[in-house]
């Protein structure tokens, strides 16, 4: 009789995050803890890593200090796959302060192991907008001081020269900032892109308005000059405000508008007149103030296009809760069908899986902490976002939601994602997931599992895993990057992935073919 090779034979694919087979550890809640190899615990904790956030379980203090030193580490030990996963954390992940320390820390390790190859290109990999240059001076010089190696430089000068332009240097070069670009550009001696003819004189007006407030501005930079004039004349006539062309032309920003006009024009019509010009972040975070004001409807028919647009989802690199926050923030419901919309795109990468698939989300008390200090959102909230887009793409799929008890969420074809969120009770009790996991597999063809992984030891305590049969595939999402999670991973149906966007989904219909999924930057 055969052993092996009977009728339910199967090719099983191998996922990239690999743990110990054997638990060594404990969850923070004493359950038996899984401990992953140095890349897979850099990942999952980078792509759910705020920097410099507390956490439920981990001060922040520590959780940073984790960090650096799996990112020294692994610098050092693979740094192909470091850089890499550097730019696809900022680029894909879209995890910006994690990619900018990650790329730091990782710098100064093969520095300080006298390796200075890769270096420059990891920094500059890791900034994606023109304020980063001065966050990464900022990071450095408040961690190590003054003396930053060359490569660090080197990296920060491309970065500045690939992301300074004149609108850039009108919205982010203020007095706010400890580093403005002046500091940034005498600090790292960046030079003008041979291809920018216009950035030598925007480099010199930068150092130049740094250390005199009123420096004449080069005739060459039409939007500094065009901002300026604006400004000038709008002291005394604020109705130029209402002019959408002078605005984008000016680069004028929708904050210095509202400042400049006070109460002396009606909001309605500025905002109007902003909201051409406005970037897709802008305008999904100010949507509130657009219903505040009364925009009118045809202008925010024109808001709702841009929202909904993939293309512009795909550029605005938005995580997938901001769509929830704005949709929550937003008081009349002319914007839900386009944040729907928006939210489709962004999570693109989730799956459309066959058969039957059991999806349990965390809402234990753990999962309560907010994503960071300026998020009204959840780990909680986050961890609904994802099982709500499983179970709607799957052929059929049944959602529950757990702590130390558990329900159905019911969910219908046909269903808006933001209405399915609605139905969770939000975080609260325990963590009793394998007692989830026994109280409503029935014969699934596999088992998401969204999560912290952070399981409780009590008399009920089980590995949640341990409650599937062996030939049912369980994916576990992580969204908090702890160290030792709920079970094993990496083989024999057991994987874990994980991160607050839809990145890294894409593994999963990979290992369901049998192949092996490799990190997805390197597909």
């Amino acid at each position: 009789m055969a052993k092996f090779n009977g009728t339910g034979a199967r090719p099983v694919g191998r996922g990239p995050i690999a743990s110990e087979q054997v638990p060594s550890g404990l969850t923070h809640e004493g359950a038996p803890g899984y401990a992953r190899d140095a890349k897979s615990e850099l990942f999952l904790l980078a792509v759910s890593n705020m920097v410099g956030e507390q956490d439920f379980y981990e001060d922040a203090d520590e959780r940073d200090a984790r960090f650096r030193s799996l990112v020294h580490s692994t610098a050092v030990d693979d740094p192909d796959w470091f850089a890499g996963f550097v730019r696809w954390l900022r680029t894909e992940a879209n995890m910006r302060s994690a990619a900018l320390v990650a790329a730091l820390e990782g710098a100064r390790a093969r520095v300080e192991a006298g390796e200075h190859g890769r270096s420059r290109q990891m920094v500059d990999a890791a900034m994606a907008r023109a304020d980063e240059p001065g966050e990464a001076l900022a990071y450095w010089t408040g961690r190590y001081g003054r003396a930053v190696p060359k490569p660090v430089k080197r990296g920060i000068a491309d970065a500045a020269a690939r992301l300074y332009n004149e609108r850039s240097l009108l919205k982010y070069d203020t007095a706010s900032k400890g580093f403005r670009f002046a500091d940034v550009l005498e600090l790292v001696h960046a030079s003008p892109a041979a291809d920018k003819p216009w950035q030598g004189d925007l480099f010199k007006h930068a150092i130049d308005r740094r250390h005199q407030a009123e420096a004449p501005i080069p005739e060459g930079l039409g939007v500094l000059n065009r901002s300026a004039a604006l400004r000038s004349r709008a002291d005394a006539d604020p109705e130029l405000l209402l002019d959408p062309e002078a605005l984008r032309s000016a680069g004028m920003t929708w904050e210095n508008a509202l400042s400049l006009a006070g109460d002396r024009v009606d909001k309605a019509r500025l905002w109007e007149a902003l909201i051409p010009s406005m970037g897709y972040m802008a305008l999904l975070r100010n949507l509130r103030n657009f219903d505040e004001a009364g925009v009118s409807d045809g202008v925010a028919e024109r808001v709702a296009a841009k929202l909904a647009d993939p293309g512009e989802v795909a550029r605005s690199r938005q995580l997938p809760m901001r769509f929830l926050s704005a949709y929550r923030a937003a008081p009349s419901l002319r914007w839900a069908h386009a944040l729907e919309k928006a939210l489709g795109h962004c999570l693109e990468n989730v799956p459309r899986l066959d058969g039957r698939t059991l999806v349990l989300v965390d809402q234990s008390y753990s999962m309560g902490v907010r994503l960071s200090k300026r998020s009204d959102l959840s780990r909680a909230q986050a961890a609904q976002i994802f099982g709500a887009a499983l179970a709607l793409r799957c052929a059929d799929a049944d959602l529950v939601q757990f702590d130390n008890t558990s329900e159905a969420v019911p969910v219908r074809r046909g269903d808006a994602m933001l209405k399915v969120v609605e139905r969770f009770w939000g975080a609260r009790g325990g963590t009793e997931t394998a007692q989830a996991v026994r109280d409503h597999f029935g014969g699934h063809d596999r088992v998401v599992i969204v999560t912290d992984e952070q399981v409780w030891g009590g008399y009920r305590g089980q590995e949640p895993l341990k409650a599937v049969p062996p030939q049912v595939p369980v994916y576990t999402w992580n969204l908090a990057g702890y160290r030792y999670g709920h079970g094993p991973s990496g083989e024999s149906g057991r994987h874990t992935f994980g991160g607050l966007s839809d990145a890294a989904f894409r593994m999963i219909p990979l290992v369901e073919a049998g192949r092996s999924a490799d990190w997805p930057w390197a597909r």
